[in-house]
């Protein structure tokens, strides 16, 4: 069976509150604008209920992009449309199909855990999911994602390694005081999670001290 070509590029599909909307929350609609500035092809989508993103999952499929990046609301057993809550049993189910080979970043507060992870990756074989594993504001989420794809793509246009992710989300979450998981398909057990935890603040004020 020939394998799938895919472009390198990232599919954003991003839904809020209504309250987001009105303060003009919309952190993927400003990660399209850097990634076209660096050179790339984004495709943005923004939703409102569950129904629309079944579609837009479908827009995903055709375009034949890579990576796509998921900016919403959630929680430890839920991702959160502006109108829907769904599941992780539910979401799961309707990811699918689409993730085979792909790599899914996700900028929701507490969803990336092994429970999304369970739900997702052994059944679609999805390269990874990537996201915080705390609590991240605003103002913070946008910047933090901008750095990572900027470097990333910085590092190598084409292709995303694990090794190079890794690297990169390590240098993010020490600049940010971030903590992210990376869960990763896993022949033996379906899906292993790699905690990224920032260096503790006293070891980045040594650190700097003694420059």
């Amino acid at each position: 069976m020939p394998i799938e070509v895919t472009k390198p590029e990232v599919f954003i599909i991003e839904s809020l509150t209504f309250e987001d909307e009105n303060l003009q929350r919309f952190e993927g609609s400003f990660l399209s604008q850097i990634l076209r500035l660096a050179g790339k092809e984004p495709k943005y989508y923004y939703i409102r209920t569950e129904k629309e993103l079944r579609k837009v999952l479908k827009l995903f499929q055709q375009s034949g992009y890579r990576y796509l990046h998921i900016s919403c609301h959630g929680s430890k057993k839920s991702i959160y449309t502006t109108l829907d809550v769904i599941p992780f049993s539910r979401f799961g189910k309707l990811m699918r199909p689409y993730l085979k080979n792909k790599r899914l970043f996700i900028s929701a507060c507490s969803a990336v855990n092994s429970q999304l992870a369970r739900n997702i990756i052994p059944s679609s074989r999805c390269i990874s999911i990537i996201g915080p594993f705390t609590d991240v504001e605003f103002r913070d989420a946008a910047i933090i994602y901008a750095s990572f794809y900027h470097l990333m793509f910085k590092k190598d246009p084409k292709r995303m390694t694990r090794s190079d992710v890794i690297l990169i989300l390590k240098k993010v979450a020490d600049t940010f005081g971030i903590s992210f998981n990376y869960c990763s398909i896993s022949r033996k057990y379906g899906f292993r999670i790699d905690k990224i935890p920032p260096r503790k603040r006293m070891e980045r004020i040594h650190a700097s001290s003694e420059k």
